[in-house]
């Protein structure tokens, strides 16, 4: 987004072309026969890494185009229609193309023909008829005219051109992008009925959660203090129950503590992330650029690292783990290999269809590097810290030295009710509305999420502590983050009924990445979840006397 003078360059990038119904499909602009403009050279260019990531690849259109230049009709090149190519417009224009372009970082898009009401003759548009709106010496919008309907005839010739018009415009060049964004958004008042409705749910629920506890544990403490004051003889015949039996178990470290703890870095550094890239949306306009939104997150991630290192290390640590370099690394790399194992699988594919997403070689050599040489030794750092700050285990009551057997309870049927009816709160906490590009509501989303997910993960423990079933570590994070499930479920429905796409490239490319998005989002909330859980439980033991 450059300030120009006077008969400056102005480059035309062509971008991708592809079905207006799918548009997740799409190819190179010039793998649809297409002729370029005259000119050969232009002075600069540049790509993030965002841009090679998302696979936008811009190729020159050949275009002659200065600042505040008129151009009249002009032809800049011709095709020579032989069957081959006729039959690729022909094609295109049945599964209606469109293709993309950009001027100034803003995306004008274009239709690449038509077919008449029969669908025998099918024509192709000509003329490109450019209309520039500036504001002083800044380019604010853009618009394109398709003109020129010619009929494709094999064997002949079919002249392209161009036109350029240029317009005094008012518009800032900092709203330049609002006619892209969504306007209506908010003369939709639905938008925020459910965003209220959302948050009365979480209110009462955060009310409910905390009535049912408040009193349960009130005459718990009440039953266990009445208890203190009878003499032994009274003691032996009562009859012990309930969530203190478990006090010297509760604390004992979980099962596979090392992919636990790892498990629970990861899924802090994923809540950090996602909370950072929020902030940083609503602070700066994100979606002006391409590309920028995937290359903020991915910086992010990487210097959000030691807080992966410090929870996973720190937690390690506090269940006595050992081998807590091994650890480290399965904590460093558990979200990179998934993401970028995913990634090469729909590469290869991408690559195989010759589609525009395909990730250069280059890039992918680039984000292994930012893994080896960022985000290891920021986690390596962050493990040093966690495991020295808080590595010790300051627990309210002494770990027994035998475990305590785990009683045969027929209360498994009301577990699986809390949980199915927790995860539920969850899911619909989570899909109530579409996101768009408003990241305040986001952030009230991704709020509303952790608030429901720590009220859910502590009724269930609660239960199961009940149940004198200490093993409470494992089943808060994973009746957190089941949430994945039904969100991966959910996009199975949505692929089937909201989407047209099809075949094994946008199959294999929506899957693989819903499943990634759906695996992060379960990691986050498990993590935010057992954290939840955690402060909670420690909560209930240190108020409970005990000999």
């Amino acid at each position: 987004s450059a300030v120009y003078t006077d008969k400056e360059e102005v480059v035309l990038w062509m971008n991708t072309v592809g079905p207006y119904h799918n548009r997740q499909e799409t190819y190179k602009y010039f793998s649809l026969p297409f002729c370029v403009g005259t000119k050969k050279t232009i002075s600069h260019y540049h790509e993030t890494l965002g841009e090679a990531l998302q696979g936008v690849e811009l190729e020159f259109s050949g275009l002659d185009i200065k600042f505040k230049d008129e151009v009249m009709q002009t032809t800049y090149c011709e095709i020579e229609l032989d069957k081959a190519k006729r039959d690729a417009f022909v094609y295109a224009i049945k599964n209606h193309y469109w293709y993309q372009m950009y001027i100034d970082d803003l995306p004008i898009w274009g239709i690449v023909g038509e077919a008449d009401e029969n669908g025998e003759d099918h024509y192709l548009w000509t003329y490109k008829k450019l209309e520039i709106g500036f504001n002083g010496n800044r380019i604010v919008d853009v618009n394109l005219t398709s003109e020129g309907k010619v009929k494709l005839v094999p064997n002949t010739r079919i002249a392209m051109s161009y036109s350029v018009k240029w317009k005094k415009s008012d518009v800032k060049f900092e709203d330049r992008f609002d006619k892209y964004l969504d306007p209506s958004f908010f003369q939709h008042r639905i938008h925020w009925f459910s965003i209220f409705n959302s948050f009365m749910m979480v209110i009462f629920l955060v009310g409910l959660v905390s009535m049912i506890l408040m009193r349960t544990l009130r005459k718990d403490y009440a039953r266990y203090s009445k208890e203190e004051e009878m003499d032994d003889m009274d003691r032996d015949l009562g009859d012990e129950y309930g969530w203190k039996q478990v006090h010297g178990d509760v604390f004992r470290p979980s099962s596979h503590p090392m992919i636990f703890s790892s498990l629970i870095g990861s899924g802090c550094q994923i809540f950090s992330v996602s909370f950072i890239v929020i902030v940083v949306a609503m602070v700066e306009d994100l979606y002006t650029e391409r590309g920028s939104m995937l290359s903020t997150a991915i910086f992010v991630y990487a210097a959000t690292s030691p807080v992966n290192g410090y929870f996973g290390g720190s937690l390690y640590a506090k269940q006595g783990g050992r081998r807590w370099i091994k650890q480290m690394f399965i904590g460093a790399f558990l979200i990179p290999a998934m993401v970028c194992g995913t990634a090469f699988f729909i590469n290869f594919i991408a690559m195989y269809y010759h589609a525009s997403r395909a990730i250069p070689f280059g890039t992918m050599v680039a984000v292994c590097c930012i893994c080896l040489f960022v985000i290891l030794p920021l986690n390596l750092v962050g493990t040093i810290l966690g495991r020295n700050l808080s590595g010790q285990p300051n627990f309210p009551c002494r770990v027994n030295a035998v475990p305590r057997p785990i009683p045969e309870k027929k209360c498994w049927k009301w577990k699986c009710i809390v949980c199915l009816f927790c995860r539920y709160f969850i899911f619909t906490s989570f899909w109530a509305y579409k996101i768009y590009y408003v990241y305040g509501f986001m952030m009230l989303v991704l709020v509303i999420l952790c608030i429901v997910t720590v009220c859910v993960t502590i009724v269930c423990t609660y239960f199961l502590l009940n149940a004198e079933d200490y093993r409470w570590q494992w089943t808060s994070f994973l009746s957190a983050a089941s949430t994945a499930v039904y969100v991966y479920m959910y996009s199975f429905y949505y692929y089937f009924f909201k989407t047209k796409m099809y075949g094994l490239f946008q199959t294999s490319f929506y899957f693989g990445y819903m499943a990634v998005f759906s695996t992060s989002l379960g990691i986050m909330c498990g993590a935010v979840g057992y954290v939840g859980t955690s402060a909670f439980v420690r909560k209930i033991y240190t108020n409970v006397k005990i000999d």
